[in-house]
């Protein structure tokens, strides 16, 4: 897989499969391709990520075939075009609650004429050369990705929906359990329900819609339910659980 053409996968009705990255390894960000997933997503949110290690590890996972999401700790302009320059293939914006966040989202990931984005060419994302075309691409090939992670999110839904150049919506469901009061119970039937309403919503609208599952049955619910765009576990978590289980099974013989 091309990780330039990620987005037009999304854009093409492909249901791809991913996860997501705490470890701050270019060897760890090189895993998912290995095994045949389709993207990683490298958090810069939550985790302890740098620009720096994440420029490695977004070339590790593009060499290993999966194309590296960066979600990033804010929507500044900053944070979003210094993920895109170090050669994303999108970025995640945690925290997309009104029509305002979706457009200064897009302001600050795409250019001119779609947005205003920071403009050099010598970077990663250039070939460290640029080309004559080089903005044109940029703006056909990087998707931007907008978490929708609580209740004014979706209070705000419709205009959100309406806004050019979100290209996902992606709907986490930790942070909504959070919102209405039930942190962590994210298969509680009131996150589900909230969830499903933003999903039909925004697959009716034409959007591609993400989301985190904890494991593959959780997965398997929610492309079911129409999402295209599913980040399966976490490293650190699906490593040490692995882990466990060889402890475990030494321990039962």
């Amino acid at each position: 897989m091309d990780p330039q053409s990620f987005r037009e996968r999304l854009l093409d009705g492909e249901t791809v499969v991913g996860t997501f990255q705490l470890l701050d390894s270019a060897m760890a960000a090189e895993m998912p391709g290995v095994a045949g997933m389709d993207f990683t997503i490298l958090d810069q949110e939550h985790g302890p990520l740098t620009a720096e290690t994440t420029a490695g590890m977004c070339a590790a996972a593009q060499r290993a075939g999966a194309a590296p999401i960066v979600r990033v700790r804010n929507n500044s302009e900053a944070e979003i075009q210094r993920a895109l320059d170090i050669g994303a293939a999108g970025v995640e914006i945690p925290q997309i609650e009104t029509v305002e966040d979706a457009r200064a989202a897009v302001e600050h990931a795409r250019f001119d004429p779609l947005g205003s984005r920071g403009l050099s060419q010598y970077v990663r994302a250039g070939g460290y050369t640029g080309a004559d075309d080089y903005t044109d691409r940029e703006n056909e090939r990087r998707a931007v990705i907008g978490h929708i992670e609580g209740e004014r999110g979706v209070e705000n839904l419709d205009g959100i929906l309406e806004v050019d150049g979100i290209d996902v919506l992606f709907l986490g469901p930790y942070d909504m359990s959070q919102s209405i009061g039930i942190p962590g119970r994210v298969r509680d039937d009131r996150v589900e329900a909230l969830m499903t309403e933003v999903c039909d919503r925004a697959t009716e609208a034409g959007k591609v819609v993400g989301t985190f599952a904890d494991d593959p049955a959780m997965a398997r619910q929610w492309l079911d339910a129409g999402v295209q765009y599913v980040a399966v576990g976490v490293d650190g978590a699906l490593l040490t659980r692995a882990f466990e289980d060889i402890v475990d099974a030494v321990d039962a013989e």
